[in-house]
């Protein structure tokens, strides 16, 4: 069971914002699988637990690997992928002999040429995530640094001095994927953090998750996409939701995903507009959804190893 955690940034914000406030607080939905047509629901669809090769390190595609540097973060977001791990910060405590265990990996493994600096949420550990920065640029074989974060919008005070020096000290490209989900969370604070960011010389992405009774609707995608490339942020992926355990209610209704994306495309600029993927269970990989623009089996699809899947 997920912990329940929440900032007294977003619990201000939920006092005026049902969208924000469904995010966060707990509900009994989660113990049920609701209207879910098949219930397919797994503890950790992308199988990210198989392919842990030490302690905190996914190494699951050839040329890149998954760094979870913790499983706190500043609030936890209801509808999460890892929520079968995430708030165990016990377990999830990571120290600097794993960190040097990453990079043994990380060397005898040389197609590796890109990481990814996730959990939790990295900002939520300044000490961890400086000492991480500063080893793995160190390697010659590394050229991409991406580090996922949500602090823009659960707390933006945790986008912190020390964490901008090492970025801006980076040799590397460092890529910060920050995850919006409704343009209620685009704020002062949330606009002065990505602006702290991009002064450091990071490089701004944002992720979107469809969510049911949040985000499903074309106008309030448009919002979002069009307010984040105002304040430097380019949109890069919206994903359907996983078949996670526990989030079955904020699942929506495929056809009307596709309708809402194809309509984005149609009006959106191309700097605004993310790439619409179902990131496929079972480790498959992140797989483009055509739009209305095609005649297509929207029951079944073929993932990076040409496996046939069927839409959950």
């Amino acid at each position: 069971m997920l912990d329940i955690k929440i900032s007294e940034h977003l619990k201000k914000i939920s006092q005026s914002s049902e969208a924000v406030k469904n995010q966060f607080y707990f509900s009994d939905a989660e113990f049920f699988c609701g209207n879910f047509e098949s219930c397919q629901s797994f503890d950790d669809p992308l199988l990210e637990d198989q392919f842990e090769k030490t302690k905190g390190l996914i190494h699951k595609y050839q040329n890149r690997a998954l760094i979870l540097l913790t499983l706190t973060c500043a609030s936890y977001c209801r509808f999460c992928t890892r929520r079968r791990k995430v708030s165990d910060i016990e377990k999830g405590i990571i120290s600097r002999t794993d960190i040097k265990n990453m990079l043994s990996y990380v060397r005898a493994h040389p197609e590796i040429k890109e990481l990814i600096f996730s959990g939790g949420d990295p900002f939520t550990v300044p000490k961890i995530l400086k000492y991480a920065l500063k080893a793995f640029s160190n390697l010659s074989q590394i050229k991409i640094i991406r580090i996922g974060t949500r602090t823009p919008v659960s707390n933006p005070r945790l986008v912190s001095k020390g964490i901008l020096s090492v970025i801006r000290k980076s040799k590397k490209p460092i890529y910060v994927m920050i995850h919006f989900e409704h343009p209620d969370e685009i704020n002062k604070k949330s606009e002065n953090a990505c602006l702290k960011l991009r002064k450091a010389g990071a490089i701004l992405f944002s992720q979107s998750v469809f969510l049911k009774g949040i985000n499903d609707s074309y106008e309030i995608l448009y919002n979002l996409f069009s307010r984040l490339i105002e304040i430097g942020v380019k949109p890069y992926y919206l994903y359907r939701c996983d078949p996670v355990k526990g989030i079955e209610h904020f699942r929506v209704d495929f056809a009307k995903e596709i309708n809402i994306a194809t309509r984005l495309r149609k009006n959106l600029s191309g700097l605004a507009w993310p790439l619409y993927v179902i990131d496929a269970p079972n480790g498959s990989g992140k797989i483009p959804v055509p739009l209305e623009f095609w005649d297509f089996n929207r029951d079944q699809f073929n993932d990076f190893k040409n496996d046939v899947k069927e839409i959950i």
